[in-house]
């Protein structure tokens, strides 16, 4: 039993599995929210957001308007207010505690001096942006047992603006519209089938008065799909389907039915659709303006392994793609498929950028992404050709990318049909969902990236969990390789050394990179830059920190106490320049990863904002520790150890084998069969978000996850030297 736990430890970061557990400190719903504290009527003045303004949202020094800033998702602001010069009078303006110490990953909006943000649970709220002072709360009261769905906490990356309205999508897959100047909710629809494994955590897009929205989770068994809903009353103007569903079925009445029967059809094999197939669009969507068209970063298949997605044949489009739509029909226009026949969770959901760059003399307009399969990818908007790709991390699945063809020249055993394949990057990609930023000023791309591996092996024995985690895949301890050698043992300590995070500082033209900074962790924060040569990153362990975007020099730090993976924001009040972050850790691998703040139970989010001679203070930061392990007494016999070990791992350790969730070893119901079952098989928690796991557990297999986690707490008891 040991092997598989040490295993886990070395690739839990790697390994998102979907989740049933809630907050440590509040249920979505516990409380009703006000739903306006000193706004009072719902003018169209406030948040008088339209399309000409979104166009010049990159002009706009004073405010941030949409996800990435401007349509181009650049993440960078001219303001030059703080530099590099004068940064350490960088101080805290404001913080307000968040209601949770579940993961935060919003992008706040500014807008004429109001912040609104979005918080875990699809909460929203609205602040004086100068202040910190909360105008007004948004709870949406969502279906708690959905965070069994999610396969990467309950999150949500942030809203949009139109025309005096929020939008807001949230986890169990509606969308909301509010009026920005009261919270009041003005529309909601329901954009998937919530009786499927359908979530949402992605930020809406607002473009030509349409709000465009996808869904997540591909590996619980769906179909993925993007929508454009009207702004105004909340219709469906238009919906495309990322991968063809049952042919028997017939075309789908939606934009995609012609793309997808002339194009990906042909090139799938096999039942895929008995599991959806997947292909779920859960982050990137970006409007390009020049083109007049929509480009939609597609995820992975369903399940990860090939073999049994595809029979192992066909480039299955239009996974681990790149789509341009007409954003008006939803029109296909043209693709660009990364890593065709996807078998290792090779999304291209990570952030697009747009920029315009000068290459061999010529400007070019561009697309550019660092999407999890390692290589930084230079693409022609205007046809989708690829221009230029180079590993932005280490990587050994691909020799190169054809720039001829567009597609990678895998090395041996990349897909593991020959044994198992140490392969980096791992499933968690060398760039998830953490935002990166394009400095025009020093013509560099910030990318917080990491390297964590994972070992592939074909899973003989798989079998479909429809609404649970679906890879077709096992994972192992690491082989010998070139890059492993020795015993098992050392294997896995020199597997474990290869997780690193980084922030890359990358070239798009030259295709290099320019400087590095090494992390001690892969999963770090989303990158800012700005006209005064900085770059703002958070980490962790709880630091925000600037540096010079040039060298990348650490210019200021300042200790938050929570983790950070958000991306930060800046804008500028009466003349005085912010910056703001939210802090709060948790996403898959936060969730899913032991490190030694297990031995604390985390602190609730914070919302900060600095500013030049910023003078607040946060509370004194007191670490609370968790329980210590209290196992029962009982005898479990070795059948029951062994069964509970195997479902403990299916099921139960990535959600509860990091800091973010409770801690099954510490925790008191292990001593009580009748309690446990009422939690894993009655739903007793259910508001909270810990499901019922009837659906897939027997009460003979859940009373065997307890003997398992019993013996777990007992070794935790002994190597802490705790309570026995």
């Amino acid at each position: 039993m040991g092997r598989i736990r040490t295993v886990f430890f070395i690739l839990s970061g790697a390994v998102l599995a979907a989740c049933g557990g809630g907050s440590e400190h509040t249920a979505p719903g516990a409380t009703e929210l006000p739903a306006a504290e000193t706004a009072k009527t719902d003018s169209p003045a406030v948040a008088a957001v339209d399309a000409a303004r979104l166009s010049n949202a990159a002009a706009d020094l004073d405010n941030w308007l949409s996800y990435g800033r401007s349509y181009a998702e650049q993440r960078y602001s001219p303001l030059d207010q703080i530099n590099d010069e004068n940064i350490d009078e960088l101080g805290l303006a404001w913080a307000v505690e968040l209601d949770t110490n579940r993961g935060q990953e919003a992008t706040p909006l500014i807008i004429d001096g109001v912040m609104y943000v979005s918080t875990a649970w699809s909460k929203v709220m609205a602040l004086n942006a100068a202040s910190g002072e909360v105008l007004w709360r948004f709870d949406p009261e969502n279906i708690g047992a959905k965070a069994a769905h999610a396969c990467c906490d309950v999150v949500n990356r942030g809203v949009a603006v139109w025309n005096g309205k929020i939008y807001v999508g949230t986890i169990d897959g509606r969308l909301i519209a509010l009026a920005a100047a009261t919270g009041r909710k003005v529309w909601e629809t329901i954009t998937v089938d919530q009786e499927k494994p359908y979530t949402i955590t992605m930020a809406p897009r607002a473009v030509k008065g349409k709000i465009i929205i996808g869904n997540s989770g591909a590996e619980l068994g769906v179909r993925g799909y993007v929508s454009a809903y009207d702004a105004e009353t909340g219709d469906l103007v238009w919906r495309f389907y990322t991968v063809p569903g049952d042919p028997a079925d017939g075309p789908d009445d939606a934009a995609s039915d012609e793309a997808l029967a002339e194009l990906a059809l042909p090139t799938w094999h096999g039942e895929w659709w008995t599991l959806g197939g997947g292909g779920t669009v859960w982050d990137s969507v970006v409007y390009d303006e020049a083109f007049d068209q929509l480009l939609v970063g597609v995820g992975n298949g369903a399940p990860w392994n090939h073999r049994y997605r595809s029979e192992g044949k066909g480039d299955n489009l239009f996974l681990s793609s790149i789509l341009a739509l007409n954003p008006d029909t939803g029109a296909y226009k043209w693709h660009y498929q990364a890593s065709p026949g996807d078998t290792w969770d090779y999304t291209n959901t990570q952030q697009i950028t747009l920029a315009d760059l000068e290459i061999d003399g010529e400007m070019r307009k561009v697309l550019m992404q660092a999407p999890k399969n390692g290589f930084f990818y230079v693409i022609d908007r205007e046809n989708g050709k690829l221009i230029s790709a180079e590993p932005y991390v280490y990587q050994n699945w691909a020799e190169r990318i054809d720039l001829e063809t567009g597609r990678p020249v895998e090395t041996p055993n990349a897909r593991y049909t020959d044994g198992p394949q140490m392969v980096l990057p791992g499933g968690i990609g060398g760039h998830a969902w953490q935002p990166m930023s394009y400095n025009p000023d020093t013509g560099l791309v910030y990318i917080p990236a990491m390297t964590v591996p994972l070992v592939y092996e074909h899973n003989e024995n798989y079998e479909v969990h429809y609404g649970r985690w679906n890879t077709g895949v096992t994972f192992t301890d690491p082989p010998e390789t070139p890059e492993l050698r020795g015993d098992v043992d050392a294997r896995r300590a020199q597997m474990r050394a290869l997780q690193k995070g980084y922030l890359i500082a990358w070239d798009p033209v030259a295709q290099e990179p320019r400087w590095t900074v090494e992390r001690e962790w892969p999963w770090n924060g989303g990158t800012l830059t700005t006209g005064g040569n900085l770059i703002f990153q958070g980490t962790p362990h709880g630091a925000f920190e600037a540096r010079a975007a040039d060298n990348g020099k650490l210019l200021w730090s300042f200790q938050s106490h929570r983790g950070i993976m958000a991306g930060p924001a800046t804008y500028r009040v009466e003349g005085e320049q912010y910056v703001a972050v939210m802090g709060g850790y948790g996403g898959s691998m936060g969730m899913a990863t032991p490190d030694e703040r297990n031995r604390y139970t985390p602190p609730n989010g914070l919302l900060m904002a600095f500013k030049l001679d910023g003078d607040a203070t946060l509370p004194t930061y007191e670490p609370v520790p968790r329980p210590d392990p209290a196992p029962s007494d009982e005898t479990f016999s070795d059948a029951q150890l062994q069964t509970g070990q195997d479902k403990y791992f299916t099921y139960c350790a990535i959600c509860h084998n990091g800091p973010t969730n409770p801690d099954l070893d510490r925790t008191p119901y292990m001593q009580d069969a009748g309690a446990w079952e009422a939690i894993v098989i009655d739903g007793a928690l259910e508001d909270s978000g810990m499901a019922s796991f009837r659906d897939y557990l027997s009460t003979d297999e859940s009373e065997a996850i307890r003997a398992y986690v019993n013996t777990l707490a007992r070794d935790l008891a002994e190597r802490e030297g705790g309570a026995q």
